[in-house]
């Protein structure tokens, strides 16, 4: 297959969240028969609901700092599928994705169920880094833990960032039984570093540690780095970075490679700002504790007026989000994604009703939206696109183009 046959064959297995529901066995045999790759290599896996990616980003940075040759497997992309496998900071090429994927299509069909979308992109990811020789993999888990198919690498260090409610129809309605999925990284024999969390889930993760007599170890408890600049942006990122130090110095990083690793994080879409006039932040808050990150960032340093674009999935907690975001902008602009778990704009104009505090208009397509939010704000103002990654990856390149034109 060529890259795009390749693109399309995955794209043809359907949604990655169905991953959940049919457990680590296709991937262990899938991985088995492609000579287990992901023993080539020590790995970090890296669960949570928020953060995740934020941390696994930051770790990246710190290890390549090191001189590390880190191969990071992260999800979802934003424009380009070739973004969640990274070698020494750049995606794969187009030529080994495709190498990849043909090698594990060839392996699959000779699985009794064929492994899913996740299942197999996992494996494409283990086997481009054990071709490329890396060194180190980090690896972020895309939906819980438990059954995740990056579980299946048997990570010897694994981390547990903020957990929240989010993606409830898979992984449980309260804050215990998510802990419980994503606790379930913890293994007997690996190293567990453990963020900050609520009561609620600390206990399920500090129960998980004992019961496979791993002794945790808190990231809250991280020291020395207090004067460090944190390349991307939020208070919310003290947290996630408190996570990647700790991480680091398990792999005995040197701190200087720490410093300069946190200082020169980049991960796109997460509080990232385009300089135009007006300038762009794009965050892909997706869920209510996402939402109040990015709230606490805006009431802090937001320029006003403030434009807001919102799009979201349909299966999000849409009235808590719009709660916490709503209120804050001067104009909200509504829009779909296109994804068929978009959230149309029948469900979302009742939540802007009740909370929206300014203008609000509602337009057929993000491209719609973009262009409104330009027309509606001041070149001093902001627009701040949130609700959804997907949404993110809709935008961002035509966001890039017009920053490179020039301001507005």
């Amino acid at each position: 297959m060529d890259f795009a046959a390749a693109v399309e064959y995955l794209l043809g297995l359907g949604h990655e969240t169905l991953t959940i529901k049919l457990g680590l066995r296709n991937t262990e045999l899938l991985l088995n028969a492609l000579d287990n790759p992901q023993r080539a290599f020590p790995s970090v896996q890296i669960a949570g609901t928020n953060g995740k990616g934020s941390t696994a980003a930051m770790l990246d940075s710190i290890c390549r700092a090191a001189g590390l040759r880190c191969g990071l497997y992260t999800s979802p992309h934003l424009v380009a599928i070739t973004e969640r496998i990274k070698v020494s900071g750049e995606p794969i090429s187009h030529e080994e994705f495709a190498s990849c994927t043909t090698t594990v299509r060839e392996v699959s069909e000779q699985i009794d169920a064929l492994p899913t979308f996740f299942e197999q992109l996992t494996a494409i990811a283990l086997l481009a880094f054990r071709n490329a020789g890396i060194e180190l993999a980090i690896l972020e888990t895309g939906l819980g833990g438990r059954l995740d198919s990056t579980t299946a690498a048997n990570a010897t260090i694994v981390a547990v960032t903020q957990i929240a409610m989010d993606h409830e129809e898979y992984l449980g309605h309260t804050i215990e039984s998510i802990a419980n999925e994503k606790a379930a990284i913890i293994r007997p024999g690996v190293k567990a570093v453990i963020a900050k969390q609520q009561p609620e889930a600390m206990s399920v993760l500090l129960r998980r540690c004992e019961e496979c007599g791993v002794t945790p170890i808190l990231s809250e408890r991280v020291s020395g780095y207090e004067n460090v600049l944190l390349g991307l942006r939020g208070r919310h990122q003290i947290d996630n970075a408190a996570v990647a130090i700790r991480v680091a110095e398990l792999l005995h990083v040197p701190r200087a490679a720490i410093v300069s690793g946190l200082e020169n994080a980049h991960h796109p879409g997460r509080l990232e700002l385009i300089a135009h006039k007006p300038n762009f932040l794009l965050d892909g808050a997706h869920n209510p504790a996402g939402c109040e990150s990015l709230r606490a960032y805006l009431d802090e340093f937001a320029p006003r007026p403030l434009t807001l674009v919102f799009g979201a999935m349909r299966d999000k907690q849409l009235d808590q989000m719009g709660e916490i975001l709503f209120p804050v902008a001067d104009v909200l602009i509504l829009t779909p994604v296109v994804n068929p778990r978009s959230a149309s704009m029948e469900m979302l104009r009742p939540v802007a009703e009740r909370f929206a505090r300014g203008t609000v208009i509602e337009t057929d397509s993000s491209a719609e939206a973009l262009r409104v939010a330009i027309a509606k704000t001041p070149p001093e103002g902001l627009i701040c696109i949130a609700g959804s990654l997907y949404l993110i990856g809709e935008v961002r390149p035509s966001i890039s183009k017009i920053s490179l034109d020039g301001p507005g």
